[in-house]
């Protein structure tokens, strides 16, 4: 049962592609060519074969549903599918008969057979005879009892399918009018995008009737909502029409927009597309490249092709390019950014009197950005060399922040975040890796700072090892592992974090994040407990009497009136699974903003076609950039 598998499960095995195979006569093997072998053993040859038969069955369910995911569709049923679905359940009744009349002949015929065995056992023979007869009559019960079960599966499948078929018949009807109500309303938009569209050129291509009037002003704040795609049309068609709109730059029709997007920062972004992916589409584009060069895709869960590199890595790995079907329409130096999520711990901090509870929620701001590595499932974009990401929230949350990509091999980031809340945060992250066969490990280099001006205490810490596993088979999942030392260089105070290693066999919580916080001589004042994908507590812990302090040392499960929440992960946004599960700040990362540098990533053409879902035309773009990157290099050198 599913309850059993958390703690008794010795695993599981795919029966869709095992092989059920006898070993005698109460032993059975299923195997998944090698890489899983399950030997299993019967108290007896019969319930040895209840069980071969069962798993053959349930292997064959398994194929089916297998083959039906792959197959299946979105075509309307119509009045011939009716009728065909009909046939095929009179043509299984009438088989089922065949089958049932057959097998009230193997019973007639195999109780005859027993009973002329049973006949002959009573006979005076010799004792290797009669041996002979009890193995030959104990195969043919067997005989039957595997019949019975075929027949039995049989009739039970069509009634299953004569129960469900008005059913299934019922929901395609429906699936189908919704489809041709949403053609419909697929229409109605169209129509109305197009009238919007002709009246929002009308307004920005008007003649200015006399100086200082502002026509194309007006116009252009006429309709601030309209989406990215649709304005750059309106400039365009407008020079073509009209000198004075000719003279409106890019930056301009864009001024509106970004004056709104201040406003009001974006909670959405296009639905990702649902592409599929063939390997051979991937493959071909690799002819001629550098293997090394290649980061090799694998099945990830659901049978979708992800990048071997990637997938659920935290939001400071820089990854080798490759087409945007495996990206998420962010930068690798806005996923660094996003480490600045909950700045508000760093303002916490920064009021903190105590340097011993400021240090506290540091560590919970240390834990806290790894939590946007759990669910999200695509790389970010490879910044390009001198590529830079900028992100002012100085008015909203009192902090601004700038990352650069300063080197491309090896890749290395440098970020830099200032507050007007009294802290400094800067870190420049190189990163290396090791494939280990079934497992990728990513050991991030490097050094992260954190300042507090009032009271000038400076704190310094590495991140742990990232390491992604089922690179090769199987569901791809991530872990993170190791310690992280965070040091006080003014008072000498540490917190020693320890990022617990998922284990099969262990009864702690998954993903389990402990810490402690001692003071230049070693004595322990705060607890840490938590996990880096949900939440982090704090309790404070009190000395006993013992002579070194150590021996009455309170636990922290005994100290539950001090405990505090430092740190809890925000809630995803609503339809978040449509949108590479961002959070509200990966949201409005790519929005666009006025004053950003033209290196900036929010002007990256490839990331931008990926946002609004044109991926035919990213790759391209893509490709052109990392081209021109490498000619640059190649001149560079």
């Amino acid at each position: 049962s599913k309850a059993e598998m958390r703690h008794t499960c010795r695993g599981t095995i795919n029966l869709a592609t095992a092989n059920i195979t006898v070993e005698d006569s109460c032993n059975f093997i299923i195997s998944n060519g090698g890489a899983q072998t399950y030997h299993l053993k019967a108290s007896s040859e019969v319930e040895r074969q209840r069980w071969v038969t069962a798993l053959e069955l349930a292997k064959a369910k398994a194929v089916k549903m297998l083959e039906e995911s792959d197959d299946s569709g979105d075509e309307s049923v119509s009045q011939t599918d009716k009728t065909e679905l009909q046939s095929t359940l009179r043509t299984l009744s009438s088989k089922v008969e065949d089958l049932s009349t057959c097998n009230d002949l193997i019973a007639k015929h195999g109780t005859a057979l027993q009973r002329s065995l049973s006949e002959l056992e009573t006979l005076r023979l010799p004792a290797e005879s009669t041996e002979k007869i009890k193995q030959v009559n104990e195969r043919a019960t067997l005989f039957r009892i595997t019949s019975n079960a075929m027949i039995n599966a049989c009739r039970d499948f069509l009634v299953l399918a004569q129960t469900h078929s008005k059913k299934w018949q019922k929901s395609l009807q429906h699936e189908r009018d919704q489809r041709i109500r949403l053609e419909e309303t697929l229409e109605q938009l169209a129509k109305q995008h197009n009238h919007l569209e002709r009246a929002f050129r009308g307004a920005t291509v008007l003649p200015a009737s006399a100086p200082g009037t502002g026509g194309s002003t007006k116009g252009t704040t006429a309709a601030p909502g309209l989406a990215v795609g649709q304005r750059a049309a309106v400039v365009r068609t407008g020079s073509n029409i009209s000198g004075t709109s000719s003279d409106i730059s890019l930056d301009e029709q864009y001024k509106h927009q970004v004056e709104d997007t201040k406003k009001e920062k974006r909670t959405r972004i296009p639905y990702k597309p649902n592409y599929s992916l063939n390997l051979w589409s991937i493959m071909k584009n690799c002819i001629g490249k550098e293997l090394s060069k290649i980061p090799m895709p694998v099945r990830g869960e659901r049978g979708r092709w992800v990048g071997a590199g990637h997938p659920r890595i935290p939001p400071f790995l820089p990854l080798l390019p490759f087409q945007v079907n495996f990206n998420e329409p962010l930068s690798m130096l806005q996923r660094l950014t996003e480490d600045l999520e909950y700045h508000e711990l760093l303002d916490r901090a920064a009021r903190c009197e105590s340097s011993l509870e400021q240090l506290c929620y540091v560590a919970a701001f240390t834990v806290s950005s790894y939590s946007t590595t759990v669910f999200r499932t695509s790389k970010p974009f490879n910044p390009l060399l001198g590529e830079t990401f900028e992100l002012d929230r100085l008015e909203e949350n009192g902090y601004r922040s700038l990352c650069e990509q300063v080197s491309h091999h090896p890749p290395a980031a440098a970020h830099h975040a200032e507050s007007k809340h009294g802290w400094t945060l800067r870190q420049e992250i190189k990163i290396t890796s090791k494939f280990r066969g079934k497992y990728l490990s990513i050991m991030p280099l490097g050094t992260i700072h954190c300042i507090f001006h009032s009271s000038g205490n400076h704190y310094t810490w590495k991140k742990v090892t990232t390491t992604v596993h089922n690179i090769i088979v199987g569901k791809l999942w991530i872990d993170q592992s190791g310690e992280i030392e965070i040091i006080n260089h003014k008072t000498g105070d540490k917190c020693v974090l320890k990022f617990v290693p998922y284990s099969y066999f262990s009864r702690d919580v998954a993903r389990k994040v402990t810490g402690e916080v001692t003071d230049p001589t070693g004595k322990l004042h705060f607890a840490l407990l938590g996990t880096w994908d949900e939440k982090m507590d704090c309790y404070k812990v009190t000395m006993g009497a013992g002579d070194n302090g150590t021996e009455g040392r309170q636990r922290p499960h005994e100290a539950e009136d001090s405990r505090m929440l430092l740190w809890k992960r925000n809630p995803l946004p609503k339809y978040a699974e449509n949108m590479y599960y961002f959070s509200e700040l990966a949201l409005t990362l790519n929005a666009p903003e006025s004053g950003t540098a033209p290196t900036d990533s929010r002007r990256r053409p490839d990331q931008r076609l990926m946002e609004e879902g044109r991926w035919d035309e990213a790759n391209a773009e893509k490709q052109r950039l990392e081209e021109k990157q490498r000619i640059s290099r190649k001149r560079r050198e």
